[in-house]
């Protein structure tokens, strides 16, 4: 077989093309993270409250988890050079829309929108790395690939705060729509499906849409994959939750934090994300018990929330202690990625792999709103500067449903059946 016939893996070439997408991933980790900054911004110019808001921000999460399945198996016919270009358009298009908005409506649609533009990030990022890399870098790639998301989620805290202070909110929306619209010509230009594939970005697997339907359905059809998807939402929904939307507000009413400085205390917790994503793939690779680590992992997360909803009057050092270690247990989830695709046919990895990426961010979309609700039926009435202003109790009470769903995740991560090792 010649070089041309089997290109090397691996490579400068590899990792530019791979790093694409995952700046596009970045890019929608930084935009799903971005409203827990606009949160009196967004209050005051819609006059909303707690559950509208957690719906405006929520809406980025329904068309993303809407398309995470159906674009797994596009991406395995078609590839991702295609897929990001369009993707990373309507992103574009989305943040324009979202900037201009004069009406919550408007804003919902501009949300849905970037939501959507948001979905291929990730999906394109792992089928880029199983097609760039060799099989045993895939976890790694995984969770290299949360790590760069993780520090653009950082970016999207107290850097986006401090731009938002200076230029407003709409301002930071269009410079979001110019970076997408750049990134969507990169990937256009640069991105190839295949080492092999020197032009066009040709279809990974070209077939019809019986093929697609059918590795759709047995990826659905798999009690195995839902219940490693359930396992990864339980441990990705309090980082979602407290990252995307509710953690700034929170630690400013708790302890009388500004707005920069407590979005940057929640950024820690994406920093302990973004080294505990590729250390979770780097010992996934090591040890192999993938099980084992989403046991740990779900473990971990659920004793650093409980005190943190059980505890009032917890000094800030250890709120914080606490939310870094949320970050890092939950990006065990990482091995969720890993474990569906050793345990499904190559046929379906792709499917499998949205129906897992679909439920963890699905329960953001799930948690936000829910905790925004809570907090509205708990409003005492109190405003300030035309926003409502919620008691730090009434947030630990809205948080008691994250714990409940982390509870959850530890049981169905013990009820994984066992890994059978040579």
């Amino acid at each position: 077989m010649t070089a041309e016939a089997a290109p090397r893996l691996g490579g400068a070439r590899a990792w530019f093309v791979w790093s694409l997408a995952a700046l596009a991933f970045g890019y929608a980790f930084f935009q799903r993270v971005a409203p827990s900054v606009m949160v009196p911004d967004l209050m005051r110019e819609f006059g909303i409250g707690g559950a509208v808001l957690g719906t405006l921000s929520a809406l980025y999460f329904y068309p993303y988890v809407a398309l995470q399945i159906p674009l797994g198996a596009l991406l395995d016919h078609y590839g991702a050079r295609l897929l990001l270009t369009i993707a990373l358009a309507a992103a574009a298009l989305g943040s324009l829309v979202f900037g201009f908005a004069e009406s919550v409506y408007a804003a919902y649609l501009g949300r849905a929108l970037i939501g959507a533009g948001s979905a291929v990030g990730f999906l394109g990022s792992l089928a880029l790395a199983g097609k760039w890399f060799p099989p045993h870098r895939f976890a790694f790639m995984a969770g290299l690939a949360m790590f760069l998301a993780m520090i653009c989620g950082m970016l999207g805290q107290a850097p986006f705060a401090l731009f938002i202070g200076a230029f407003g909110w709409r301002t930071g929306l269009f410079a979001l729509a110019g970076f997408a619209a750049v990134l969507a010509a990169a990937a256009f230009l640069f991105v190839r499906d295949t080492p092999g594939d020197g032009g066009r970005g040709a279809a990974v697997k070209p077939a019809g849409g019986a093929r697609i339907w059918r590795d759709l359905l047995r990826a659905l059809g798999s009690w195995e994959v839902w219940r490693i998807a359930l396992v990864a939402a339980a441990l990705s929904g309090p980082m979602l939750t407290l990252g995307g939307l509710w953690g700034p507000p929170y630690l400013m009413r708790a302890y009388g934090l500004e707005r920069p400085e407590a979005a940057f205390l929640v950024s820690l917790m994406l920093l302990g994300w973004a080294f505990g994503a590729p250390f979770a793939g780097w010992l996934a690779a090591i040890v192999g018990r993938l099980k084992f680590l989403l046991m740990i992992g779900s473990g971990l997360l659920t004793l650093a929330l409980a005190p943190l909803v059980l505890v009032s009057d917890l000094p800030l050092w250890l709120t914080v202690v606490l939310l870094v270690i949320i970050g890092g247990s939950g990006a065990s989830m990482t091995s969720g990625f890993a474990l569906v695709k050793q345990r499904t046919h190559e046929d379906i990895h792709g499917a499998a792999t949205g129906i897992v990426n679909a439920l963890t961010v699905g329960s953001g979309a799930l948690l936000q709103p829910i905790v925004g609700l809570v907090l509205d039926r708990l409003w005492d009435g109190t405003m300030a500067e035309g926003s409502r202003v919620y008691l730090a109790s009434d947030y630990r009470t809205g948080f008691a449903v994250i714990l409940a769903t982390s509870v959850l995740g530890l049981i169905f991560a013990v009820a994984l059946p066992k890994e059978h090792h040579s």
